[in-house]
């Protein structure tokens, strides 16, 4: 009986350690993501942007997103990378004002992407 209530509460322990590693993880991978998204949205914005800064975020998400496919599930990741594929694409056609947008979408996606995956009341119901 005493082994049985002290594995038990050893499994739940060990349950929430993973639910909090996996919460802090997952949101300073996107923390990372974003602070690139906002610097080239800065560039887009100012039309100083060119092929090669949306190739470079690419590069860090390609980086990110092998190290996400363990917590978040494969929709959500094809999903971004189908929106930085085409703000790269304009960004390579000098179509500044249609990549904001693309960018803006990112941002959003990045930002609200790890707050579905946090432990929260809401995320459990």
């Amino acid at each position: 009986m005493v082994k049985a209530i002290s594995y038990t509460i050893v499994a739940i322990a060990l349950c929430i350690g993973l639910f909090i590693f996996t919460q802090w993880y997952v949101n300073a991978q996107f923390k990372e993501f974003n602070e690139a998204l906002e610097a080239l949205y800065t560039k887009v914005e100012t039309q100083t942007a060119s092929a090669e800064d949306g190739y470079a975020v690419r590069a860090l998400w390609d980086d990110k997103k092998s190290k996400l496919h363990i917590f978040v599930p494969h929709n959500d990741i094809s999903y971004i990378d189908y929106w930085l594929s085409e703000a790269c694409g304009l960004l390579y056609n000098g179509e500044y004002e249609l990549a904001l947008g693309k960018v803006e979408v990112l941002k959003e996606i990045s930002k609200n992407l790890p707050d579905a995956y946090n432990v929260k009341f809401e995320n459990i119901f």
